[in-house]
């Protein structure tokens, strides 16, 4: 591992959310790159470097919201380690549902954990810290 900062994909289609994760990082000092992608469909054209994007240069960690219009985060799972290039992707849902169906689907595709966003600042700000964490410690894949 290189030390190389590992980028934020962001599939969120929620504005305010969107802001709350901002503003958990900003609150955290934890300045590593994001992307924000509004669907799923958008994130496998970031990831894959289609229609007019760039594709995402590893290391990356995939923050998916689960309730999406055109592609939500479950399909997405699906489609994502379905493809080779793909499938090894190190996936958080960060999401509202806390339905043991969307939890139990999750893991079902091996995400590296379940987040659910709450109304408390304090327990998402938590949450946030916490990925910091991980993706200090933990060894991820480059290019």
């Amino acid at each position: 591992m290189t030390g190389q900062p590992v980028t934020l994909l962001i599939v969120e289609d929620d504005e305010i959310d969107l802001m709350g994760v901002h503003r958990a990082l900003r609150d955290l000092k934890i300045s590593n790159p994001t992307i924000h992608a509004v669907d799923g469909i958008e994130a496998l054209e970031i990831l894959r470097g289609e229609n007019g994007h760039d594709a995402i240069k590893r290391p990356y960690i995939i923050l998916l919201d689960l309730n999406m219009p055109r592609m939500n985060g479950i399909q997405f799972l699906e489609t994502i380690r379905a493809d080779d290039s793909l499938k090894n992707a190190v996936v958080f849902v960060l999401t509202t549902s806390d339905a043991d169906t969307d939890i139990i689907g999750a893991y079902a595709f091996n995400v590296a954990g379940y987040i659910v966003k709450s109304d408390a600042r304090e327990s998402f700000r938590e949450a946030m810290n916490m990925l910091d964490i991980y993706w200090t410690i933990v060894a991820l894949p480059e290019d």
